[in-house]
């Protein structure tokens, strides 16, 4: 299972088996409720998660506020990347934070959701890690 990797181990092995992408999911639980909140602050998060892991940014960063059913309303975000796509969405009823990263450059998976949650000032993680074929 990759989730129990090291981002050395995941990255040797992505180069071994040469997937067509890499996948990661996550889920962050009791953000800051300020932070998921603010478009701003979003889109900062996207380009501080960009040059954390070496991913060019292809236009704008998109954040959207929506949700009539109270359980999913908060904002969901997209942003392109050359080699694929980070979206997310966050949920204010619960504030917690679903995060996206796809790609057919490798990265540091665990790296990534470490900054995650450091960013959003998550209480926890968790990480799931997929070789897309």
């Amino acid at each position: 299972m990759l989730n129990d990797k090291s981002n050395e181990e995941i990255l040797r092995k992505y180069k071994e088996e040469n997937p067509w992408g890499l996948s990661s999911s996550v889920d962050l639980s009791n953000c800051n409720p300020d932070i998921i909140r603010d478009a701003e602050k979003i889109k900062e998060f996207v380009h501080k998660l960009c040059d954390l892991i070496h991913m060019k940014r292809f236009g704008e960063t998109v954040v959207v506020n929506f949700g009539k059913d109270s359980r999913v309303t908060g904002f969901s975000m997209t942003q392109l990347i050359e080699s694929s796509l980070i979206s997310g969405h966050f949920a204010n009823q619960t504030n917690a934070a679903y995060i996206d990263i796809f790609s057919c450059k490798g990265y540091p998976p665990r790296k990534a959701a470490e900054f995650c949650k450091e960013f959003f000032e998550a209480d926890d993680f968790k990480l799931n890690i997929v070789f897309r074929y």
